[in-house]
């Protein structure tokens, strides 16, 4: 005979437990300088996430093993060679719990994966295989909400004496987010699917402390991204970015990190710039920069200088570190190349820009290829295009959602061979960042061009002098001249050597720290791109 699981047994089967641990804090060593190029903190970060560059994963639409339709994680295990020769280092699972949607924001199991992605032996199979790669994994934890179909809300909403009726936010009366339940209201600022959870009752944040030490220690993920975060404790009619939600992952900062050092954590604070990164520090490793994003995409997409250069200063006013994750759209938005009207020469701009700036980039999967896809949500997150066979190599059976129309010609096997795709360019442009540490944690200098059209920024370390140039019009420019003050080179005349491009670049003479009305090359092709590096 079945027996019903009494309820608190059933707290730790759905939110798990593992013992706590005590582990010291390391330090980071102190920066220097060389060559008269001054370095920051850090800029000498050891930190792992400071080096990486991340891709993100929908499971269910990477690659389908047993076709089923469904991705799953023998998928991603069989893909983990492409992964790896794009170069990142790290990859992020979009939701891998239980749920009753597809997109798994609303969790039925902290404890558990999706059965419909394979089973936790796969799961882990996943992880050894990316860790023998030096591929970190993080998975997106859900801390601000259930499902509603959670065994603990229904049992809340079921009757007003629960256990867990604490657990979930409750009024006598309606009003914004809030749902009738069957016993009053319930607060759900993202639907009445999602319930919020009171992380005013100290049994919440345990639980959910016990969820995060499980799959840290357990299971050996390297960190998490937080959604929806800054919705995660209201103050009366403020809901976002409350000091509660300040002061409740300041705690939660300390316990992961003494859980494990290394653990890494990036937080969505949804259309947050330079300024809002600042205010999550010591609460996260790390937050979203939506500002920068699109600066990146706008600047691509107009031809004008004006946005990207616009968050750049933001971010040297504000994060000047660039101590925060950037990236140019994810899954809840519309691809980047629908929103560049499916024009490569401007996707590699996007590319670039991002790519060629200090901060830990995120890569939406498909984005390299320049996959299109425009809300509604489904739809900007389609299966990946692997090659022109039916489905687009996706699948051997039904897809869950058709692949989009343009598999034939946009896919990875079309691209992989062809040296000038969108492919090879992030390749190429991964490769360099890996090896030149000026353009993951340098110092950026804005660079004044004489023209709107002409992008450029000066990246420096104790290191390497790198100049990132770009001519962001489709026609010749040679209307520009470059200049800067204000900088700690030494005065010199530097050697170009040029590790991304294919022009001739003249010296650089730099006197009192800077240089005026310099000229790299005479006219800037169209959408030309160049990464230049100076040697005294």
């Amino acid at each position: 005979m079945n027996r019903p699981i009494p309820l608190l047994i059933l707290a730790f089967i759905l939110f798990g437990c593992a013992p706590a641990t005590q582990t010291t804090l390391q330090t980071t060593p102190e920066p220097d300088s060389v060559s008269g190029i001054e370095s920051s903190p850090e800029a000498e970060s050891t930190t792992w996430w400071r080096e990486a560059v991340f891709y993100e994963i929908f499971v269910r639409s990477f690659y389908d093993s047993n076709g089923d339709g469904i991705g799953d994680f023998n998928g991603i295990t069989q893909k983990l060679d492409y992964i790896q020769s794009l170069g990142v280092r790290g990859i992020w699972l979009m939701p891998i719990h239980p749920s009753p949607s597809y997109h798994g924001y609303d969790v039925l199991n902290y404890y558990a994966v999706s059965t419909q992605y394979g089973s936790m032996d796969d799961f882990k199979n996943f992880l050894n295989e990316a860790h023998k790669r030096n591929i970190k994994i993080i998975i997106d934890l859900v801390l601000n909400h259930s499902s509603s179909r959670h065994p603990f809300f229904m049992d809340a909403d079921g009757k007003t004496n629960s256990i867990y009726r604490d657990w979930y936010v409750w009024s006598g009366k309606p009003g914004n987010h809030w749902h009738l339940g069957r016993n009053g209201y319930y607060y759900g600022f993202f639907g009445n699917h999602m319930p919020d959870l009171n992380y005013r009752n100290p049994d919440v944040t345990r639980q959910m402390e016990n969820v995060t030490r499980y799959w840290l220690e357990d299971i050996g993920v390297d960190g998490f991204r937080l959604d929806a975060i800054k919705y995660l404790v209201e103050e009366d009619e403020k809901i976002e970015n409350t000091e509660s939600t300040h002061e409740w992952l300041r705690e939660y900062y300390t316990f992961y990190k003494s859980t494990n050092p290394d653990a890494y954590t990036v937080g969505e604070v949804w259309g947050a710039g330079a300024f809002l990164t600042t205010k999550y520090r010591g609460q996260m490793d790390h937050i979203f920069n939506f500002e920068l994003a699109n600066g990146f995409i706008t600047s691509a997409q107009t031809g004008s200088n004006t946005y990207a250069v616009s968050a750049l200063k933001l971010a040297l006013k504000d994060n000047p570190n660039f101590d925060f994750g950037s990236f140019l759209t994810n899954h809840d938005q519309n691809r980047t190349m629908s929103i560049l009207d499916g024009d490569t020469q401007k996707a590699k701009l996007s590319a670039f820009l991002m790519l060629t700036t200090p901060g830990t980039p995120f890569i939406y999967y498909g984005e390299e290829i320049g996959m299109k896809g425009q809300k509604p949500d489904p739809d900007i997150r389609l299966p990946m295009q692997w090659n022109a066979d039916a489905n687009a190599g996706f699948t051997s059976g039904k897809p869950w959602r058709a692949v989009h129309e343009d598999y034939a010609q946009t896919n990875v096997a079309a691209q992989g061979d062809d040296p000038n795709s969108l492919l090879n360019h992030y390749r190429a442009l991964i490769h360099i960042r890996q090896s030149h540490s000026a353009l993951r944690t340098g110092k950026v200098f804005l660079i004044e061009t004489g023209n709107p059209g002409v992008y450029a920024i000066l990246c420096l370390d104790k290191d390497e002098i790198l100049l990132v140039l770009a001519n962001l019009k489709d026609q010749s420019l040679s209307e520009y001249a470059l200049t800067l003050t204000g900088t700690s080179l030494s005065d010199s005349t530097y050697e170009p050597a040029t590790l991304f491009g294919n022009e001739q670049v003249q010296p650089l003479a730099v006197t009192q720290g800077g240089f005026k009305n310099y000229k790299p090359v005479s006219a800037l092709q169209p959408y030309s791109t160049l990464i230049v590096q100076f040697q005294p």
